[in-house]
């Protein structure tokens, strides 16, 4: 079936040469195929290169009247690797790079396949920023659409509370514009109803950035970890400018591990940043920082130089209303069994300002003010998965059993990655959107057609 398949796939292509094509007898189809996450190594039927949105019609059309499966890839970054499905062909939007910002330089249309890195880079260049994750080789539709924490965040929402429009190419392979109904799905389902070709986002002007690690004294890990978060409660009740986000880790580096604060400021007046960069730094004994004026493009360039290329294993995540003295004590005793593999690590996001308030446009559901834990239990050494995922596991329980009423009910599904599958995961990533989207899926793709999506709906 496979042969006759790839011989079908190959008398198309001859008819649209502006398709590119890797073949599994290439000597870069390895190469073409690889992805972040190395623990699922499914061997896709062949990569296909569209360039432009119209090559995405005519390769869903010609999926269809095939019966063939397909994928979607861009950075390769889905945490499940489910870029790529034994015997599913991959539809890799990576030449979709464009960018066309509008007149009133307010807002954005970004092609499908842009990675973040390149997204950033193309509107530093105009004076202008948009939320983005941390990482320069993630997609950004994807990142944007099922949620979007990131540096940003506490000043201009979410990545998804950038949308504005979309054009996806739907189950009949016809290129439409979203309307409001099916955008409110996007804000949060991704690309469960169709093939997201471009987006539409919000852009603002942007002329300094104020960005870098702060690494602190790490000796006695669990004491530092709680001091900071003690501190750090006190600071937040005094008020805190929305420029400023941080987010939390702990990682192995040259000195060991070590717990450490990035720091983001996206505002103009950077010695306000410096002055608030250095309150954070006050809150613990601190062993170096990064943190200074720089370009995004810089700062992006030097996040991708401490971000191994490829692991194995799996993550967890919980969110959270607050760190409480309970929380900080859990997560301090698991840190002093963190794995020395630099693919080990955790991280949280705060969300708050205008991340954290209700909207009816969106079927993201996570919209209190709390932490997102992201507890990555992965190795850059196969032989080490089995030891990363289990201290991965082991720290997700030992928060679990904290106070439960600190717990939200609902979680990131860009990081549930865990094995062991819940029975209704849906619910748990939507609360109580979930029929919502079901009823979404139904009208908008009846036949399943979008099968390998995040999240599989069938």
């Amino acid at each position: 079936m496979v042969d006759s398949q790839l011989a079908t796939l190959e008398a198309f292509l001859l008819g649209h040469p502006s398709i590119r094509y890797t073949a599994p007898s290439s000597s870069e189809f390895s190469t073409v195929c690889k992805v972040w996450n190395l623990a699922r190594p499914d061997t896709p039927l062949a990569v296909v290169h569209p360039q432009n949105t119209d090559d995405v019609r005519v390769l869903v059309q010609f999926a269809k009247s095939q019966g063939i499966e397909f994928t979607i890839r861009v950075g390769g970054h889905n945490m499940e690797g489910r870029a790529l499905v034994d015997g599913a062909l991959v539809i890799d939007l990576r030449a979709l790079a464009g960018v066309n910002i509008a007149e009133d330089r307010q807002s954005a249309t970004v092609e499908g396949g842009i990675l973040q890195g390149e997204l950033g880079k193309k509107l530093w260049g105009e004076g202008l920023a948009t939320p983005t994750g941390s990482i320069p080789c993630v997609g950004y539709v994807g990142w944007a659409m099922y949620g979007g924490y990131g540096p940003f965040s506490s000043h201009w929402g979410l990545g998804v509370d950038q949308i504005l429009g979309a054009t996806i190419v739907n189950h009949d392979g016809e290129i439409i514009q979203a309307n409001e109904k099916l955008l409110r799905g996007i804000r949060g389902a991704g690309g469960v109803f169709g093939v997201i070709v471009d987006l539409t986002i919000k852009v603002y002007p942007l002329k300094g950035f104020l960005a870098g690690a702060i690494l602190f004294d790490s000796r006695d890990i669990s004491k530092v970890f709680a001091d900071f978060n003690t501190g750090y409660r006190k600071l937040l009740h005094n008020g805190i400018p929305k420029q400023l986000t941080i987010q939390q880790a702990v990682f192995n580096a040259p000195p060991g591990r070590v717990f450490a604060v990035m720091v983001a400021w996206s505002g103009d007046d950077t010695e306000e940043g410096k002055y608030w960069s250095n309150q954070i730094a006050s809150l613990a004994p601190v062993l170096m920082s990064t943190v200074g004026e720089t370009t995004i493009p810089e700062w992006f360039a030097g996040n991708a130089a401490m971000v191994p290329s490829s692991v194995y294993g799996s993550s967890r995540t919980l969110n959270l209303y607050s760190v409480t003295p309970e929380v900080a004590e859990a997560i301090g005793r698991n840190l002093t069994t963190l794995p020395t593999d630099p693919g080990t690590m955790i991280s949280m996001h705060q969300l708050r300002g205008p991340s954290a308030a209700p909207k009816d446009n969106s079927v993201f559901a996570t919209r209190e003010p709390h932490y997102m834990l992201e507890i990555v239990g992965f190795a850059v050494v196969e032989d080490r998965k089995g030891e990363a995922e289990h201290w991965a596991s082991n720290i997700a329980e030992a928060v679990s059993k904290t106070d439960g009423g600190n717990i939200l009910p609902t979680t990131y599904i860009s990081l549930y990655s865990a094995p062991e599958r819940e029975v209704d995961p849906l619910s748990q990533f939507y609360g109580s959107h979930a029929e919502e989207i079901l009823s979404l899926k139904k009208e908008y793709d009846p036949e399943g057609f979008f099968h390998w999506t995040v999240p599989q709906l069938e």
